[in-house]
């Protein structure tokens, strides 16, 4: 179950955390994987990695904060790598602050990458989707863009705009068999959350109905679900993995 033999996919923001665990699963369960960031150097050592265990990868440097970019980038890639049947917008930023602090700059800078990017990207992507009739997109987006958090009104905006942007898409691409859908990661253990001092690590939990903080595989695992032929009849839907955080 899950395999993804003869399909390729292209993760965005995965030199690292998330990007960088999706990437490695898909390629793990048969696809070739086209890895994307800003951090040429991390992207090809990931896809030496992805290759030296048996997988397929290219890496790709792509900034997604930069949407008139994009067509040209994608036209680089090599012909086995080119046809892309699994897109993931999972590339992002954060500038937090509380919104009479918070310049138009910190705004525009994160709705700009987290979700005009993505926008830009798909609409390149999807269309040699809808030439083959079948695809999936998947857009990682946040508990944060479902129940909302302090500080972070530009980053809550941006990611409930992935909820909305994802739901009109699906309705638009189903009749040619492509999925679009969402998942909603909650606190997942990475290198800025290993850095919480532990009163603050605990008190993050206590709000956790699991009582742990989530990891990377956790959030791959569902990102390979809905990339897969076992989720085909799934369109439109938003994926809360936050281990109740988020009820």
């Amino acid at each position: 179950m899950f395999r993804l033999d003869g399909r390729t996919a292209l993760v965005t923001g995965a030199s690292q955390g998330i990007g960088e665990g999706v990437a490695r699963l898909l390629a793990a369960q048969g696809a070739r994987v086209v890895v994307a960031a800003r951090s040429a150097a991390r992207l090809a050592a990931l896809a030496a990695e992805i290759a030296e265990a048996g997988g397929a990868a290219h890496a790709l440097a792509l900034d997604v904060a930069q949407p008139e970019s994009v067509a040209g980038r994608l036209k680089e890639l090599p012909e086995e790598f080119a046809a892309i049947d699994i897109l993931v917008n999972n590339a992002g930023i954060t500038a937090d602050n509380l919104l009479a602090r918070m310049s138009l700059d910190d705004w525009e800078r994160v709705l700009r990458t987290n979700l005009t990017g993505a926008f830009a990207l798909t609409r390149e992507v999807v269309r040699g989707m809808m030439r083959r009739r079948w695809g999936r997109v998947i857009s990682v987006s946040s508990v944060v863009g479902l129940m909302g958090n302090a500080g972070q009104a530009n980053y809550a905006a941006a990611k409930a705009g992935l909820v909305g942007f994802s739901k009109a898409l699906a309705r638009e691409l189903g009749s040619r068999n492509i999925t679009v859908n969402v998942v909603a990661p909650g606190l997942i253990e990475t290198a800025m959350t290993a850095k919480l001092p532990e009163a603050s690590r605990a008190e993050l939990t206590a709000g956790i109905a699991l009582k742990r903080l989530g990891v990377v595989a956790d959030v791959a695992a569902a990102v390979l679900y809905l990339a897969s032929d076992e989720a085909s009849y799934v369109t439109g839907h938003t994926l809360n993995v936050s281990g109740g955080l988020y009820i």
